[in-house]
């Protein structure tokens, strides 16, 4: 059975993530650095300062430091440690080039996607914020556009229930506990119907629902309180220990990034013919790294309008720098791990197991620390994303039923349920269903993205030049 399901879903997979789609994201994110003139580039130390230095003024739910950490709650999960050796298994290393690349112009995507959440919100008389795609859709491009704006809402709540939120941050999780502590399957537990399973899974599964359901409870405050300490600390500790890894094979650094960059356009000549087509480089490397940074996805542009600022211009520079630390930081330092140590290599070896692997010969440490500090560094990363996306999903929601908070409520418990069945999905069909809602809702936001670029680009300008006019 399962082997039917895999087969219809990579088949879907490949027509929602063919070549029009990817020539879009990319196209855009070109269009966008073109026409703002490398804006990513100019302005990242004033979007880094901007970071953690709130505005005083500004309607909104909470600070632009707590927005981008929801929004990073989001985006820093299984797909920079996972997603990335499931892109490297599947494209050789040339994939991790084509990452980096689709973030650097998804830089540009992300801040426009920033600047129009905070331009086209609704702040309610509670300072309940509502903004996004289906908003700067909607009140951007029009109201005769709705049926676009609702669509997106319609994939952003099967995004979080299907994809990046639930299940494959579970299966991520449970993966890499059930390999710390009982790799070999010592204990199993037959579930009728559904299979064979460790006791280890069964019990993180439920711990992992409670925890979940006793932070959602709590709403954007709450999600982004525990953001604004979790996520600063688990992408230091991660990064960190990637350092470790990288200075530990320092005299390896050379050929992995000669590695890398042939990979990423004669893919045959490193893998050996494994992956023969550089299509399947680029195809890789882009869907994980949006599947990662979620650039042009429309999701982060939720968190970013419920930001305490009086300023879009500034809410999107805030909102560019998710980008620049999730994928060309984290997904890099995680690829440059798995090349340097030969992970990638590795026969047998599915998910988050190549990322072990990784860790386990790139460490200066015996391996059951190594795989301890990745299980808990994914954990970690899993978690605060399935909050961040069952936030995005409420929105999303909220904006379908026309405001009934009745239905959100639901949908909450859903989620969460969803969160416990998780780890029983197949690993291949779980990041095929995320691949295909993800695909699926960027369409649409592209869409506004090119049809808004002239009032980004116009809003970009005035706010530059008021600025230098003050100074």
């Amino acid at each position: 059975m399962w082997e039917t399901v895999n087969a219809v879903l990579s088949k879907i997979d490949s027509y929602v993530w063919g070549v029009p789609l990817i020539v879009l994201i990319i196209a855009g994110g070109i269009m966008l650095t073109v026409r703002m003139g490398l804006l990513q580039m100019r302005r990242l130390p004033l979007a880094l300062k901007w970071m953690i230095k709130n505005e005083e003024e500004g309607e909104g739910e909470v600070t632009s430091f707590g927005a981008l950490c929801t929004a990073l709650s989001a985006t820093i999960g299984t797909g920079n440690i996972v997603g990335v050796a499931t892109a490297i298994a599947a494209g050789g290393p040339g994939a991790l080039f084509w990452m980096i690349v689709a973030a650097f112009f998804g830089m540009a995507t992300k801040y426009s996607e920033g600047l129009l959440a905070v331009k086209y919100r609704v702040v309610a008389e509670d300072g309940h914020s509502l903004g996004g795609p289906f908003y700067y859709i909607e009140r951007g491009m029009g109201p005769r556009w709705k049926w676009l704006a609702k669509i997106f809402a319609f994939f952003g709540v099967c995004v979080g229930l299907f994809g990046i939120g639930t299940f494959t941050q579970v299966n991520g999780i449970v993966s890499a506990v059930q390999n710390f502590f009982d790799p070999d399957m010592a204990h199993q537990i037959t579930i009728p119907g559904i299979g064979t399973y460790s006791p280890v899974v069964i019990v993180a599964s439920l711990i992992l629902a409670v925890c979940v359901a006793l932070v959602l409870i709590g709403g954007i405050k709450r999600i982004s309180s525990v953001s604004q300490v979790v996520v600063p600390f688990m992408a230091i500790i991660y990064v960190a220990f990637c350092l470790i890894l990288v200075i530990t094979n320092i005299t390896a650094i050379p050929a992995a990034i000669v590695t890398v960059v042939q990979g990423a356009f004669n893919p045959r000549a490193v893998t050996g013919g494994v992956v023969g087509s550089m299509l399947i480089a680029v195809q890789s490397g882009v869907a994980r790294g949006i599947f990662s940074n979620e650039s042009g996805l429309g999701s982060a542009p939720i968190a970013a309008a419920a930001a305490k600022t009086k300023e879009p211009v500034r809410q999107g520079l805030v909102s560019m720098t998710g980008t620049f630390i999730d994928t060309i930081i984290i997904c890099t330092m995680t690829g440059l791990s798995i090349v340097l140590t030969g992970a990638w290599q590795a026969e047998g070896l599915e998910g988050v197991e190549v990322t072990t692997y990784a860790f386990q010969n790139g460490l200066p440490f015996p391996n059951e620390v190594a795989s301890f500090i990745l299980m808990v560094c994914l954990i970690f990363f899993a978690f605060t994303t399935i909050l961040g996306w069952d936030y995005y999903s409420e929105r999303c929601l909220e904006y379908l039923s026309g405001g009934k908070m009745k239905a959100v409520k639901v949908f909450r418990w859903i989620y969460i349920l969803a969160v416990f069945i998780g780890p029983y999905m197949t690993v291949s069909a779980v990041w095929t269903i995320a691949d295909i809602f993800n695909g699926l809702m960027a369409i649409p936001n592209m869409i506004a993205i090119f049809a808004l670029s002239g009032i980004v680009v116009k809003e970009t300008r005035d706010f530059f030049q008021k600025k230098k006019h003050k100074m």
